[in-house]
């Protein structure tokens, strides 16, 4: 038998047993960390493309292993189809192999990039989109609206609005003032009767009265004006306020000793006690009933 048939019986050998355990050369390649193009060629009995002396036959043997060949047996019939000249003539082929194994290798680099990239384009699409969204997305503090919520000591009234323009003074003599009925715990400040001691000051009946407030502490105060709510809120101390009235004003004190009041420029007598809520109707006709008498 001629070398070139033995060397042909070497290749197919290799290859037989490896297609009767149904192994591919890559799988051989991954176990073994040998080229693929170093493995086909040692099928193809290509020895000029293997590095020659002890590292071929150590391909050799860990094809063999792979394949469920002797590893002794396949190297002595490797050796005894390869005399030991023309396997160190492939030895100066070694850079060859090397190439062949260095672009393997960038070829797995490229491939693992690959597959990074792609699984990263999607990630970063969805991160875009939601970094998006968010932008869009209105404010929420701002669309809430923010209630405020002021207590106040008495029942709620209609809220306030500019006094109107001064209405005509009423041709006829008003009626005597009328106190309502507060509910308890509030109470009526009821005008003392009539003196006949005139006051120290000459103050003649007028179409027009000014009545000035100046709270001594915190006071909770609603004023009707003519018809009009002018005050509705908690006066602080020494705060002052002065009204005009024409017909009538309906004052509330939600602490009558800590309201001080003057009618037509004259001090008032005390609304009432310390802590007291009063209800009390003044006119032009009736406010120096709640002068102090002389």
């Amino acid at each position: 038998m001629s070398a070139d048939r033995a060397a042909g019986d070497f290749g197919s050998k290799l290859r037989d047993a490896r297609e009767r355990r149904g192994i591919s050369l890559r799988q051989i390649a991954n176990a073994t960390k040998i080229s693929i193009s170093a493995l086909e060629a040692l099928e193809r009995n290509d020895i000029s493309r293997l590095p020659g002396g002890i590292f071929s036959r150590a391909f050799v043997r860990s094809y063999a292993v792979e394949v469920g060949l002797d590893p002794e047996a396949t190297i002595q019939d490797f050796i005894t189809q390869f005399p030991h000249d023309s396997v160190t003539a492939g030895h100066p082929t070694s850079e060859q192999v090397e190439d062949n194994e260095a672009l393997e290798s960038n070829r797995r680099i490229a491939s693992t990039l690959l597959r990074l990239i792609a699984i990263s384009v999607p990630i970063a699409g969805v991160v875009v989109y939601v970094g998006i969204a968010e932008r869009g997305a209105p404010s929420r503090a701002a669309s809430e609206p923010v209630a405020v919520t002021t207590p106040a000591p008495v029942a709620p009234t209609p809220p306030v609005t500019p006094p109107a323009a001064p209405a005509p003074p009423a041709s006829t003599a008003s009626p005597a003032p009328e106190i309502p009925r507060p509910a308890p715990p509030r109470s009526v400040a009821t005008p003392p009767p009539a003196s006949s001691a005139a006051p120290s000051v000459e103050l003649a009946a007028t179409d027009r009265l000014r009545v000035g407030l100046s709270a001594t502490r915190s006071c909770w105060v609603s004023a009707t004006v003519d018809g009009q709510k002018v005050i509705q809120r908690l006066l602080q101390a020494g705060e002052q306020q002065t009204m005009e009235v024409h017909r009538e004003i309906l004052l509330i004190a939600g602490d009558a000793a800590a309201l001080t009041m003057t009618l037509n420029g004259a001090a008032a007598k005390p609304l009432g006690r310390s802590g007291q809520v009063v209800t009390a109707r003044f006119t032009p006709k009736n406010f120096k009933e709640y002068l102090p008498s002389q």
